[in-house]
């Protein structure tokens, strides 16, 4: 029989309250890490030259053509041996989440300046601004403003993909709760636990982006 009794506050706070605190901030740290470099990586790819294109495109191509899981692996296992320490599990983390959410920010972004209208451009280009002018007073701004239901939405599934992290120990959400289970012999609990509170979190979130694409189509 299921037996939920066990998992007091004091359980909560002991075990699950530090892992929950280390999957939100790699999701806001990933989410602002991957829109910044994601945001160079596009701007790489709409530049017009075709070296900085061809790189910005490999690193993307290459990232989204890999699974996260496998990145995350390679970062634990070879960043250490390159350079002779370790890092720990939670800086590995970072880093592979921003590395690789910044691929997948990075189309969206992309996608997001060439939804703006050519007129918009031209509007710039008349009033004398240069490329760098226009694209940071004018293009980027309105994209930005027109992707952040698309940067929550991502932003979703990263908190869901933020899970990956126990396969290389670090103290996620799902680690807390693994712990605990282990700690207390319910682990069937655990995870039934876990499973509630990742879909309270991201049903909650998906409430707020439904929210926010209102308000932004009443904008418009």
């Amino acid at each position: 029989m299921l037996d939920f009794s066990v998992f007091t506050a004091e359980v909560f706070k002991a075990y699950i309250l530090q892992g929950l605190y280390f999957s939100l901030v790699l999701t806001v740290v990933a989410t602002l890490g991957g829109i910044v470099f994601g945001t160079v990586l596009a701007l790489l790819r709409l530049s017009g030259i075709k070296p900085l294109e061809l790189v910005a495109a490999t690193y993307v191509n290459g990232m989204r053509s890999i699974p996260l899981l496998m990145v995350l692996l390679w970062f634990f296992l070879m960043v250490p041996f390159i350079i002779g320490r370790p890092i720990g599990a939670e800086l590995t983390a970072v880093i592979t989440f921003v590395a690789f959410e910044a691929a997948y920010f990075s189309e969206i972004v992309r996608a997001g300046i060439q939804s703006i209208s050519r007129g918009q451009v031209y509007a710039g280009q008349a009033l004398g601004m240069s490329y760098g002018q226009n694209m940071r007073l004018v293009i980027l701004p309105q994209a930005f403003r027109n992707m952040i239901p698309v940067f929550l939405t991502q932003t979703i599934i990263l908190f869901q993909d933020t899970s990956l992290v126990y396969i290389i120990t670090a103290h996620d959400l799902l680690h807390g709760f693994t712990v605990a289970g282990n700690n207390l012999s319910r682990p069937r609990e655990s995870y039934i636990l876990a499973a509630v509170l990742y879909f309270v979190i991201c049903f909650s979130l998906s409430w707020i982006v439904k929210r926010v694409q209102q308000k932004i189509a009443i904008i418009r």
